[in-house]
């Protein structure tokens, strides 16, 4: 998901969207769209927006088989209304403004250990001056998520879920908070074990020149 403006980050999106911010010698985005190209995934496919066509250019560059474009429209949006919304079977989702180590077979088997659930939400320990949602679970179900009653973890961007699954249980949302609610409802959200690889929430400035300092 790389649609977002990144107001937060201004004046570095003066003039570009967050996921084409420089970070290491490339862009934001290209962290993780470099180890999805080693993982063989069958299609790759993401969501632009602002300076959306350059984006597109620069990903289509790099290997993405899918671009949709989603501005002015909610995170979610496009899990009701794009082709993907037939794909009954497991779609890793990642945020562009992620700093992650991709273990795939973890993150397979938390999925198949959880029976293949409609979504998974893949929780980290809480970064201090990084927002999230904070997750309460019971027997790895998700039973209520706050960005005020703190505990143990919280959600990390990452999560794998079945398009078809949700489109067939769930009413038409912009947002995946509003997506998640209803998947609660119906015993249907799920949460892995505390992701332990290398994870990184870039929100702000500040916060990005922590990441680069952490990964170079």
């Amino acid at each position: 998901m790389a649609a977002g403006r990144g107001l937060r980050m201004m004046p570095l999106t003066t003039n570009t969207s967050k996921a084409m911010i420089q970070f290491n010698n490339a862009m934001l985005i290209g962290n993780s769209l470099k180890q999805l190209k080693k993982l063989d995934f069958e299609s790759i496919s993401i969501t632009v927006g602002y300076k959306g066509a350059e984006l597109a250019e620069y990903a289509i560059k790099e290997g993405v088989h899918n671009v949709f474009n989603t501005n002015e429209k909610g995170n979610s949006w496009w899990l009701y209304n794009t082709l993907l919304q037939q794909l009954d079977e497991p779609l890793l989702v990642l945020t562009c403004d992620n700093i992650v180590e991709i273990d795939l077979e973890w993150i397979s088997e938390q999925y198949a250990k959880l029976n293949s659930p409609t979504c998974m939400l893949i929780p980290v320990k809480p970064i201090k001056g990084i927002e999230g949602d904070f997750i309460q679970t019971e027997n790895n179900q998700i039973t209520t998520l706050s960005r005020t009653e703190e505990t143990p973890i919280y959600g990390s961007g990452i999560q794998v879920l079945n398009p078809k699954k949700i489109n067939d249980s769930t009413e038409k949302a912009e947002n995946f908070y509003d997506v998640w609610q209803q998947l609660m409802k119906q015993n249907l959200l799920f949460a892995s074990e505390a992701y332990t690889k290398t994870w990184f929430s870039i929100n702000t400035e500040q916060q990005l020149h922590t990441a680069e300092k952490l990964y170079t």
